[in-house]
């Protein structure tokens, strides 16, 4: 049986999804330990906290053992081959994941696996807070169908992840980016053909969270983009997601976070901190969506 990998969100058609996303909500008793017995390799590039805690408790939840290894240990291309790295762990493991800079390197361990490859995070998308984004709004609204979300700020892959999951469970996409930073035309054609949800682009934010039930928002600068801080301090100063943006959302609009999140830079505090905001359950729906996702990957359906 050929393994099934998850490096984004459109790895899953969209009847898939929403298996996972209910999956997300089937009790831990009730998914009988699947990989009891079983390691799950867990490499790190970059450092993590929301990914490493939800990741190795997901593994636990289901029985197995998560391994938890830094880049340098493994040292892709430096000590070994990606490809090798990849074939010896596949003879330990029943899962291997891994967050990585370069979205290349868990391609290239997808090609040649034998047992499921998860991406962690790579600088094309991060799926994993996909899941979870879209979990924690049908917690709220029941179904995404015709609902619609904005996001404020890089077209990053945090962005890009959102996105795709929203557009397959039927949500109306509205991003407001700055010019340089946004969705290619290209993307938005390929995203706009990816299922029932629709994706529109403006640079105005007060127009892209016009009438939304979600408005999301990300750092300005991720990790290993340090030296651009300066440049996109200037560029994105006019995307705070302020109490001003929220009141051009829908009256029961709630405010989503990946975090870390930085108060007074894309977020107010008074919004991330207020009623709106829904950013602890979104990180703690990181869990019961890796939980979800893993379980579907080696074969648990309800």
């Amino acid at each position: 049986m050929t393994a099934r990998h998850f490096l984004e969100i459109t790895d899953l058609s969209s009847p898939e999804l929403a298996e996972v996303i209910a999956l997300s909500d089937v009790p831990i008793a009730d998914l009988g330990l699947p990989l009891r017995g079983l390691g799950a390799a867990l490499i790190f590039e970059k450092p993590s906290n929301r990914t490493r805690q939800s990741m190795e408790m997901a593994v636990v939840q289901l029985g197995g053992h998560p391994v938890y290894t830094r880049g340098e240990e493994v040292g892709f291309d430096v000590r070994e081959t990606v490809e090798d790295v990849t074939r010896i762990m596949c003879g330990y493991h029943a899962v291997l994941a891994a967050r990585v800079f370069d979205h290349t390197i868990v391609q290239r361990m997808a090609a040649v696996s034998t047992v499921p490859v998860v991406n962690m995070l790579s600088d094309h998308s991060h799926p994993l807070q996909g899941l979870a984004d879209v979990l924690t709004m049908v917690h709220e609204f029941g179904s995404l169908r015709d609902r619609t979300v904005a996001y404020v700020g890089d077209f990053n892959n945090v962005a890009r992840s959102l996105t795709q999951a929203c557009v397959l469970l039927g949500a109306n996409v509205q991003l407001g980016c700055p010019p340089g930073y946004a969705a290619s035309d290209d993307e938005l054609f390929a995203l706009n053909n990816r299922g029932p949800g629709a994706v529109a682009q403006t640079s105005d934010p007060l127009v892209a969270t016009k009438d939304a039930d979600a408005v999301h928002t990300d750092t300005w600068t991720s990790m290993g983009q340090e030296r651009e801080k300066a440049e996109r301090m200037e560029i994105f100063g006019s995307y705070q997601v302020t109490a001003a943006v929220m009141a051009a959302a829908a009256p029961q609009a709630i405010f989503m976070h990946c975090m870390p999140a930085y108060r007074g830079l894309e977020v107010a505090a008074d919004v991330i901190d207020g009623p709106q905001s829904r950013v602890f359950a979104q990180g703690h729906n990181r869990m019961h969506a890796a939980r979800a996702l893993l379980a579907f990957l080696i074969g648990v359906r309800r």
